[in-house]
C-alpha cells in the first residue's frame, strides 16, 4: 500500500468535461445528466483500497443523504483492472449494491477523466458548485487505517455546507490520502510519482 497524497487542483478550475459509463444501469453520465445539481461530488475510489474501505458505509450514508439536497455524488473507479481485477465493473456492481450506492458509480477504463481532474489517490475527493467550478479538493476527514479516529466526513460535510450557503469554504483544505491510482503500464500522468 504506498500512501499518495491529492495533487490539490486549483480552485475555480472549471470541471473537466466527463462522460463515463455508470456500472449499475449501463448509461453513459455526465454532468448534463443531471442540470439541476445544486453542487457536484466526483470521489475517485475503488474496490479494494483500504482507505476507501474504511470509509465505504459513511460515504454511501453521505452520498445518498446529499441526493435529497439535490447534490450529485459521482464515485469513479480509474483503476487498471488487468492488474487489479476486484476493481472490475462486474465488481463495481457487487461493491455498490453491498454499500448501498444511490449515486452513479462509474467506470473510468481510459483514465482520461482521473487524469483530467489530476486525480492521484482512492479516495481523492472534488466539489464543485452549480456552476461546476470547484470549491474545495481534499480529504473526507481524519480517518485513516490504524488511526484510530472516527469516520465522521467532517472536511467535506463543511465543504459541502458552505457551497449550499453560497459560501467559499475557508481554507486550507486538506489534502487526501490513500492509495495511488493504479496506473496501467506506460499510463501514469506526469504529476504522479
Amino acid at each position: 500500500m504506498v500512501a499518495t497524497y491529492s495533487t490539490m487542483l486549483p480552485l475555480g478550475t472549471k470541471a473537466p468535461k466527463l462522460s463515463l459509463p455508470n456500472v449499475l444501469d449501463g448509461t453513459q453520465t455526465t454532468f448534463e445528466s443531471f442540470p439541476n445539481s445544486k453542487a457536484y461530488i466526483l470521489a475517485f475510489v475503488c474496490n479494494h483500497c483500504p482507505f476507501v474501505k474504511l470509509i465505504r458505509d459513511h460515504l454511501a450514508a453521505f452520498g445518498n443523504s446529499a441526493l435529497k439536497k439535490d447534490v450529485l455524488t459521482f464515485a469513479i473507479s480509474s483503476n487498471d483492472i488487468e492488474n487489479y481485477p476486484d476493481d472490475s465493473p462486474s465488481k463495481m456492481v457487487i461493491e455498490a449494491e453491498e454499500a448501498g450506492y444511490a449515486f452513479p458509480y462509474l467506470y473510468d477504463g481510459t483514465q482520461e477523466v482521473a487524469k483530467a481532474y489530476r486525480a492521484a489517490c482512492t479516495p481523492d475527493f472534488f466539489l464543485f458548485d452549480s456552476e461546476q467550478r470547484l470549491a474545495y479538493r481534499g480529504q473526507y476527514d481524519d480517518a485513516r487505517p490504524g488511526n484510530g479516529k472516527p469516520v465522521t466526513g467532517n472536511d467535506l460535510q463543511l465543504a459541502l455546507d458552505a457551497v449550499l450557503a453560497g459560501k467559499e469554504v475557508p481554507e486550507p483544505h486538506q489534502p487526501s490520502i490513500g492509495c495511488n491510482i493504479k496506473w496501467k503500464q506506460g499510463n501514469a500522468p506526469d504529476y504522479f510519482g
